[in-house]
Parts: structure tokens; sequence; C-alpha cells
């Protein structure tokens, strides 16, 4: 009988149940502990989730041999690989990503005070054995997993601009790939944090709302340049649903009220999957999937998603790195019509750009720099008509000078609006041009703090 390689048999390394480990001391003593995690790294290798200073760990260092029993969860039938311990990875992607899932283990079984990683201790699979019994029909296999990675690749493709192309890829996800609940969220680097620039599937779209680099699922993902994925509820404060904004921790007067816009999150997430967006080697952003049942996604699910994430972080990095075609704006003379009315107030915090309308707060950092700047010119100059163009000429505005993502703030800023609905709005009028339309009068506050 022919021995089954690693890659055949990934189910059982999804970690729906805990395997045995065996280790053998210097002196022939052998010692048999459960195991949180066996994490497939590659065609040969696995990973094992160092966590406390036992026996176990102990025997791995004076004698580098051990095996693994393994359950299939759907056949049960048992695996045993034979493994060669390596090294110990302390940080990195793959550190990382088993953090956040022990993290979620533990917390599902009542143990988050207790479970902590110490390392991922990689091992060499020499041979694995697949141990005599009947067991149960394996599942049926999942079929046109490539026809629906088709599917979306055929939608994004044929998109011309960067809110049809979220739009296309959270209803391809939702179509195509039955994943109900996702959002993408682009990174801005120099601040490091991410922010929601699409949703699909939630109550509130919560377009503005902020996630630190490294934080969560989502702030991982992006700070590792790895999938992350968990399958358990977790109440970790690292890897919650509650993913909230930083807003006011930034925000005038130590954080006012009404600062914070909401994380569109899953109110009780058993399983979340998030992946980043690269382009040319640049981490753009991330794509972001949960939902409210244990083991939603496997690691066929993790493979479409990069797939896609893949497509999707190209595809915007065109879109941004399209050059501005916008001829100059109009005469202001002839743009803004007369409006009356009583006069809509909006202020600016200058220390990060936070603005206010009618003491509501709508928007900070770059693309609150960018909205002040339209009002600043409509109410002095009378102009309505925009290019992106002089906006990244702008020096007020403060764009990066590596991947400013100008066309994405932009879109945020337009949804923001639309959300909150200010007498006031963004409209795109052709390729790199849009118009701000206002319907009555505006007066400017402006403050240091």
């Amino acid at each position: 009988m022919t021995a089954p390689q690693l890659p055949a048999i990934r189910a059982c390394l999804e970690g729906a149940i805990p395997a045995i480990m065996a280790t053998c001391a210097s002196d022939g003593t052998p010692n048999v502990a459960y195991i949180s995690q066996v994490v497939y790294v590659d065609e040969g290798h696995v990973a094992l989730s160092f966590q406390f200073f036992n026996k176990t760990r102990a025997n791995i260092l004076a004698n580098p041999q051990a095996s693994v029993l393994l359950l299939d969860p759907v056949t049960a039938r048992f695996y045993r690989l034979h493994l060669r311990y390596l090294r110990t990875e302390t940080s990195g992607a793959l550190f990382e990503s088993m953090k956040a899932r022990l993290a979620g283990i533990a917390s599902h079984t009542g143990m988050a005070e207790v479970f902590r990683l110490k390392g991922s201790d990689v091992y060499a699979v020499e041979h694995i054995d697949a141990l005599d019994g009947e067991g149960l029909p394996p599942a049926p296999c999942r079929t046109g997993l490539l026809h629906r990675l088709r599917q979306c690749s055929e939608r994004l493709a044929a998109c011309t601009g960067l809110d049809e192309l979220l739009q296309a890829a959270l209803c391809a996800l939702q179509e195509c790939m039955g994943m109900e609940h996702a959002m993408v969220l682009m990174l801005d680097a120099p601040a490091r944090r991410l922010y929601t620039v699409a949703s699909r599937g939630y109550a509130t779209s919560g377009v503005g709302s902020e996630i630190a680099l490294g934080h969560g699922v989502v702030g991982t993902a992006a700070r590792e340049n790895t999938p992350v994925r968990i399958s358990h509820m977790t109440h970790a404060a690292l890897y919650s649903h509650a993913m909230r904004s930083s807003l006011q921790a930034d925000a005038p007067d130590g954080g006012a009220p009404g600062m914070e816009i909401p994380y569109p999150g899953l109110p009780e997430p058993h399983s979340q999957l998030a992946v980043p967006m690269v382009a040319g080697g640049r981490v753009l952003g991330v794509l972001f999937a949960e939902s409210p049942r244990d083991m939603a996604f496997d690691f066929e699910d993790e493979d479409l998603l990069v797939a896609l994430a893949g497509h999707l972080g190209a595809a915007i990095d065109l879109l941004q790195a399209a050059p501005d075609t916008g001829e100059p704006p109009v005469p202001a003379a002839a743009q803004a019509p007369a409006v009356s009315g009583t006069p809509v107030r909006v202020r600016r915090y200058a220390a990060n750009d936070s603005i206010f309308i009618n003491d509501d707060y709508l928007i900070k950092g770059v693309a609150g720099a960018i909205f002040w700047k339209l009002l600043r010119d409509y109410t002095q100059a009378g102009r309505t008509e925009f290019s992106n163009r002089e906006l990244r000429l702008d020096p007020s505005i403060r764009l990066p000078d590596v991947a400013d993502n100008l066309e994405a703030r932009l879109l945020l800023l337009q949804r923001r609006l639309q959300e909150n609905n200010p007498p006031m709005r963004i409209e795109k009028t052709g390729r790199g041009r849009f118009r701000l339309c206002v319907a009555c009068p505006v007066q400017l506050e402006e403050q240091a703090g």
C-alpha cells in the first residue's frame, strides 16, 4: 500500500480534533501528550505549537524524532506522521498565523488565559502511515472550485473603476463562493492603520472604520503579509470581532463622543479568514470574510481567497497607477450655482484633519484633508469641479509619496457623505474628474487642536 502524502490528508490538519504526539527521552523513556495544532506548512513540513516548557519539549530538544497521531474528522481514519524537528520560529508569518488560530481554539475551550504560543516548531515529515481500520466514507469532493474562481476573476476583469471593482469582488464572494459576510480594507502605511472601504452582508457598512496594523486577524494578515484563518469562536483581545476604530484615541479633546465609526463585524463570528492584497511586493490592504459557523472556511477556501486577493490587488494597483487625464477645471465664475437656506457648519481639527458637520463626525486623515480642500476652494473661489491630478499636487493634503491610494480615499469620502447625508456630495464626472455638489451655504471653522 502506497504511503499517503501530506497534501492528501490536509483535512486532518484543520484543528477540528486534537492530535496526539509521542516523543522519547535520551534514555528511551517515552512520553505521550495532546497537542493543540499541527499546521500544514508545505508538502514536506508541518508546524506544531510550542506552548509549555514540558516533558515533550525537553524530549524534542534531546532527541529530535517524534510521531504524531492524526484523526480525519470525516472518515475517522487514523494517520501517523513520523517527524524530525528542525527549528522553532518565534516571529513572522507562520508564528503570527498560528498565534491567531490558537487564540480562537483557546477561547473556544475557555482556556484563553492558559494557552500562550511561545513558538512554532517546524518539523520535516519523513513518512506517513495510514493505520488499519474500516473508517467512514469520505466527504464528497468539492467540485467546480476553479470554475468559481474563474467567475470571480471575470467579474473583476470587466471593472473600470475602483468602486465597481470592490463591489464586484464582494458580490463574487457572496454569489460564487457563498461567503455572505465580507469586507475590503485598505492600508494607510504611514499611519499604520487599515480603513474599511467596502463591505457586504452587514447591518451597517462600517465604511471608514479603522483597525491598527497588527491587531486582529485583519491587522495581523496585513502586517505579516500572510493569510490568517481561525475556525472557532474567539473572545481573545487581539482576535475578537470588536476591531473598533481608533479614532477616539486620535480625536480632539481626548476623543469626543461620536468620533468612532462602528466596525461592521458579526456580533459572534465563529470563523474568520483574512488575506492580504499584494501588488509589486507591497501590501495594499486586506480581503476579509467571516461566518457565524464553526469551520466555515477550509484550506481550499483560503487558497481561493488568496488567488482572488492577488487579482484584486493587481487591479487596484493598476487603477490607482493610471495617469490622471482630467483637463484643468473650468473658470470659477462659471461653476458654483447660487444656494440659499440655513448655513451648514463644517469644523476641522488641524491636528488630524478630522471633520465635523454640524457637530456630527464625518471623517479624518487624508480623506478629511481632501474634503477640507474642496470646501475651502468652494467657499473662497466658487469652485465645484476638481481633478485627481490637482489633489496629488496639493501639499496641504499630505499624500504619501508612494502608494497614495487617492482613489480609495476619495471613494471613502464619497461613501461617508452618502451614508451621513449632509447637504453636500461628490459625484464622478469622468476619469480623474469629480464634482462637489453643495445644496446650502457653508460656514467653515478651523480648530488648531
